[in-house]
């Protein structure tokens, strides 16, 4: 007697997607309170997009990209980037990761840049760690340089460098050693509104030219108006997406609500105000969607 074939698997969350985090938990402790900056978020990027991901002050946004970045480390769930599986990296691990995977740009130009080497010194000196050999630093260093627009700058210390200049030579800096992905932490939060897209500019002709896939935390509208996805977190957890097209010659935006793994979804406050939402809500099952009534 020949036994049933099991039931098959379902496939796996984000299987194919660069970015993987399913139910994200990170706990800070605080003295004798524990700070939950992250509360169960669920994520999917998939290679060669770039996206943006927006939030009030608190929401959990830059803790996000710390984790996914292999600066800080998660307390509970699953992140995935690539092969990596970053609650399973040892120290070594990340090391590696950190160096090959992945690069990283902060808003405050200082902390990205070594005061006393040049440009072409410092987009070498993450491949010289790499113990890439002499004559390929030089190409990629220059290669990277103009690619960014700052060939010119090559030479130049941070000090002789604008503002702009000294972001794009961090973004250099960051692609050095190939990485998969580049993160940017509101990299133009320090900048005017034309510098600022001279440099969100340069990062899209990053991710367009060399393949790179492109996660940027920015709160500036301009910034996140020029991707096809932007992701909102709110109280640690994705709260909504807005995804743009071209329609002809018309740039259409729509903003969706994201359910996560638990079936949760977050309801903005103002469609909450408009109906009175509290506490309790009550749901019907249409023939096509659901339905959200106050709990009168």
């Amino acid at each position: 007697m020949s036994l049933p074939a099991p039931p098959p698997r379902a496939p796996e969350f984000g299987a194919d997607a660069l970015i993987v985090c399913e139910s994200l938990v990170r706990i800070y402790q605080s003295g004798p309170v524990e700070v939950q900056a992250l509360q169960g978020l669920d994520l999917l990027v998939n290679r060669g997009e770039m996206v943006a991901v927006v939030g009030a002050s608190g929401s959990g946004k830059s803790t996000l990209l710390s984790i996914l970045a292999g600066i800080d480390a998660p307390t509970a769930g699953r992140a995935r980037v690539g092969t990596w599986d970053l609650l399973a990296m040892s120290r070594r691990d990340r090391v590696q990761y950190r160096r090959h995977t992945v690069g990283f740009v902060r808003q405050q130009t200082a902390t990205n840049l070594v005061p006393y080497l040049t440009a072409r010194q410092m987009v070498d000196l993450p491949m010289t760690a790499a113990r890439v050999p002499a004559a390929t630093r030089t190409a990629r260093s220059l290669d990277l340089l103009g690619t960014l627009g700052v060939a010119d700058c090559a030479d130049r210390r941070p000090g002789q460098l604008s503002g702009g200049q000294q972001q794009r030579v961090a973004i250099a800096v960051a692609l050095a050693n190939e990485p998969e992905v580049l993160f940017a932490d509101e990299p133009t939060g320090e900048l005017d509104t034309a510098t600022s897209a001279e440099v969100f500019g340069a990062m899209r002709n990053v991710n367009q030219e060399l393949g790179v896939t492109v996660v940027v935390v920015t709160h500036d509208p301009e910034v996140s108006g020029q991707v096809e996805r932007t992701v909102a977190i709110r109280d640690g957890r994705t709260s909504s997406e807005v995804l743009r097209r071209t329609n002809g010659e018309e740039l259409v935006a729509e903003e969706y609500a994201v359910m996560d793994r638990a079936g949760r979804v977050q309801i903005p406050r103002d469609y909450r105000e408009a109906l009175a939402l509290t506490r309790r809500v009550r749901l019907a099952l249409e023939s096509d969607h659901v339905t959200i009534r106050p709990d009168a």
